[in-house]
């Protein structure tokens, strides 16, 4: 217990985005004018949504929460690291670091299920048309997004409570800009094979089974849309599934090469790590909006009207 206590009350030492004096300033305006167009193009996304009836379908429903959840996500990690670059410090508390793990968890596991969530309405709208309204009504849609936000914070408890039971060495680095799971057992001092079996099984779990739900549902829905008779409703039909698998793509390709493929401990190699943290904390949320928006006619519709002021708030206007 005296251990516990001793462990909780000193602060952790960030890496941050690069250990060089000289690109600090440099990396703290990319990184906020990052931040800004994430959040921004979330809620134009989210805005664009909510006020346009015409977007008003579970397709759109899900893109709005994955907007919701990418900018809690990039809020857990981004405004901590800034701080941090602004006041040249590294440091950030127990209390705050295992914190920081638990939202970095749950909007991170929210990310992967919502993606095959979204897999799963475009398999019942592509292959089972017929009852794509039944199916996907508004009721099973907020099933489904509760279901998420649920097992999400359930999954992300077991992480935060293990790590109670460490000790951590003082002095010591987190190799990494914000606190995550891999980074903080490497500067545990206690027997962490407990923490790491449960990263294995139930970590993994979070990440495989949803990409395996979404490449079940993709190889049907391809399979039916080749068999589509006419050459235009194949292009249509693929075009309404570009942009999530674009977005699918993005984020399990960095978060395997981040977990799956994780560097050794030297510092070019931590660096080689951060880059890939990077990429799937900023960069995925940042691109997310872009690639839904630009590839997405009724999307583009909706934001032009939203700059225009046009929109509908009522059926019939």
């Amino acid at each position: 217990m005296a251990e516990g206590n001793e462990t909780s009350s000193f602060e952790f030492l960030l890496w941050g985005l690069s250990n060089q004096p000289e690109q600090q300033s440099a990396l703290f305006l990319v990184f906020l004018c990052m931040y800004l167009v994430t959040v921004t193009g979330n809620l134009l996304i989210i805005l664009a949504i909510a006020t346009d009836t015409r977007l008003h379908m579970p397709m759109y429903f899900f893109l709005a929460s994955l907007s919701s959840a990418d900018i809690f996500f990039v809020s857990t990690t981004v405004p901590k690291a800034l701080m941090n670059i602004h006041t040249q410090s590294k440091s950030i508390s127990y209390g705050g670091c295992l914190t920081q793990l638990y939202f970095f968890l749950t909007f991170g596991d929210m990310d992967s299920f919502l993606l095959a969530t979204m897999a799963y309405d475009r398999f019942v709208a592509i292959c089972q048309p017929l009852h794509y309204t039944m199916i996907m009504s508004p009721r099973r849609c907020t099933i489904l997004i509760t279901v998420c936000w649920i097992l999400t914070n359930i999954l992300a408890m077991p992480h935060t409570f293990l790590m109670l039971r460490l000790s951590f060495c003082p002095n010591k680095i987190i190799p990494d800009f914000f606190c995550d799971l891999v980074p903080l057992l490497k500067v545990s001092c206690s027997d962490t094979k407990v923490n790491e079996l449960l990263l294995f099984y139930l970590g993994g779990a979070v990440l495989v089974v949803p990409f395996i739900l979404i490449l079940i549902s993709y190889i049907r829905i391809v399979s039916t849309i080749l068999r589509f008779p006419s050459a235009q409703g194949r292009r249509k039909a693929f075009s309404t599934c570009g942009s999530h698998l674009a977005v699918v793509a993005l984020f399990f390709g960095t978060v395997f090469r981040a977990y799956l493929f994780p560097s050794s401990s030297s510092s070019t190699s931590v660096e080689k790590d951060t880059a890939a943290a990077v990429m799937y904390t900023v960069v995925t949320p940042l691109l997310n909006p872009f690639i839904y928006s630009l590839r997405n006619k009724d999307m583009k519709g909706a934001l032009g009207r939203l700059f225009r002021g046009k929109v509908s708030f009522l059926r019939g206007q």
